[in-house]
């Protein structure tokens, strides 16, 4: 498996097919802990990278840059914004590069991981979608698959169940985090469930 212009194209696509059923169940995540508009706001996210024209490009940098555009017009949120910041990073990290290997997912993970970090202002461990991210890329760096990447965003997912949320609006919930899923880290699950799923179909 590689990453190909055509592949990310076919992979928000699929996403953003797969948000119908994902956006009521991430707002009603988020009106435990926020705004209750998570779903929402990737709904229209992912709408906006779908409708990217990636055809013209054999260059996966340009492709990566291209979606971070899209993502950053799509939406002004903090999560969002995080989304954008990934995809500018992967768009740097390839520049150039026609198709990049799965063993390179999780170097290139890391990578956008560190600059959603740095823009986010948050740390491991604060119950966000970085925790997810860190868990992913511990898990390709010796599976490089979408069916472990998602076992490892659900992994993380249920294990930061049971801490509470440091960071953000939630965080003034205290206590109360404990036992509720963080919305952008039950995304990110079902994202990658989403892709594990759609290419499990192909095989």
């Amino acid at each position: 498996m590689s990453i190909t212009p055509a592949g990310l194209s076919s992979a928000v696509v699929t996403v953003n097919g797969a948000m119908g059923e994902m956006e009521q169940a991430l707002n009603a995540a988020d009106a435990r802990l926020g705004d209750g508009d998570t779903g929402t706001m990737l709904a229209r996210l992912f709408a906006g990278l779908a409708k990217t024209d990636l055809s013209q490009t054999a260059d996966v940098g340009a492709a990566f840059s291209a979606l971070a555009r899209a993502a950053a017009v799509s939406t002004g949120s903090s999560l969002g914004t995080l989304v954008a910041t990934a995809l500018m990073t992967l768009g740097r990290e390839t520049k150039g590069r026609v198709a990049v290997d799965a063993d390179e997912f999780a170097t290139l993970l890391a990578a956008a991981l560190d600059a959603m970090m740095s823009r986010g202002k948050a740390s491991l461990g604060d119950k966000t979608v970085l925790d997810s991210i860190d868990a992913i890329v511990r898990r390709v760096s010796e599976e490089p698959t979408l069916p472990a990447a998602a076992d490892a965003a659900m992994s993380a997912l249920e294990t930061f169940r049971s801490r509470p949320n440091r960071v953000g609006r939630a965080r003034m919930f205290g206590d109360a985090t404990i036992g509720v899923d963080d919305p952008g880290m039950l995304a990110v699950a079902k994202i990658a469930e989403a892709l594990a799923k759609d290419q499990t179909a192909d095989d």
